[in-house]
């Protein structure tokens, strides 16, 4: 599998590919995102779950219990429930968030998927994403889904990060760099 040095060598890194590895050898990997998908949502939904995974004074036999409590009500399959369990017992339910992230790379990566982060002055179409994702798919020579938010500040135009690497077609750049370039000359 191809995953990058940089995922491997974190903390979340390291329980994500565990995580990853196990549902893997089950054939459970897409019950499993969709189970990090659902905690992720509670986690940006409920400040009582934020609370429960960030807060030291909880211990870890009582975060332990009590996602053992909230698992079953979220629909979360068993080996999710058990990985929450090690989390807990570790101290590591605080880097929940970061560990989401690398599955979900992991997963993507396996499925010879790339995430692009798409920032747009206005709201973008359906017509406009379908397009730019086949633009970015043939470019990338996989394939690319898209993440797609709005920043009224960038004017105009487009902000595209596929990994490390920016295509700035913002109005707001183009402004600035010619901003620059009066002052040069």
């Amino acid at each position: 599998m191809d995953i990058s040095a940089g995922i491997q060598a974190s903390l979340a890194g390291r329980y994500a590919s565990a995580l990853f590895d196990l549902s893997s050898e089950a054939g459970t990997v897409s019950a499993v995102e969709s189970d990090l998908d659902t905690l992720q949502q509670a986690l940006t939904e409920s400040d009582v779950m934020r609370e429960l995974t960030t807060n030291p004074k909880v211990s870890r036999t009582d975060a332990e219990k009590a996602l053992a409590g909230i698992a079953p009500v979220l629909g979360l399959s068993e080996l999710t429930q058990n990985f929450l369990g090690v989390l807990a017992q570790n101290r590591r339910l605080g880097h929940l968030g970061e560990v989401i992230a690398a599955f979900q790379t992991i997963a993507a990566a396996q499925r010879g998927e790339v995430t692009a982060d798409v920032t747009s002055a206005h709201a973008l179409s359906d017509d406009q994403l379908a397009a730019l994702k086949d633009k970015l798919t043939a470019r990338e020579g996989r394939t690319v889904m898209l993440k797609s938010s709005v920043d009224p500040e960038l004017l105009g135009g487009l902000v595209v990060t596929i990994g490390s690497k920016r295509i700035d077609g913002s109005i707001r750049t183009r402004l600035n760099s010619l901003a620059n370039k009066m002052k040069e000359g």
